[in-house]
């Protein structure tokens, strides 16, 4: 599980790899060629990046007959905010709750 979690904040950790997760969340099931366009990379930089993203399972890719389609795959990046941002929202929602039912006692008094 913890060499699963280093492999997507490592791939996380470039730019150039955010911004092609950023492509796909814009468009999904793009082509190697549709992900190249407007970006300042050679290809084979981008093919690089993807097989980081493949690896982290940030990135699926599917045969459509000829084409290799790249589709966002937005788990990982669940798993990781359950395990690092959730626990720590958890404590604050609870604080929360209980200063509204305080709150809520004190008015019905």
């Amino acid at each position: 599980m913890d060499a699963d979690v280093d492999k997507v904040f490592k791939a996380l950790a470039d730019p150039g790899r955010r911004l092609l997760l950023d492509r796909l969340h814009a468009e999904n099931g793009q082509t190697l060629g549709q992900l190249c366009e407007h970006l300042d990379m050679s290809r084979q930089a981008v093919t690089k990046h993807l097989k980081v993203l493949e690896e982290a399972s940030l990135v699926v890719t599917i045969r459509h007959g000829r084409e290799k389609l790249h589709y966002l795959n937005p788990v990982p990046i669940h798993e990781i905010a359950e395990r690092w941002i959730g626990k720590f929202e958890r404590g604050r929602l609870r604080a929360l709750a209980e200063l509204k039912k305080k709150l809520e006692g004190e008015s019905d008094g």
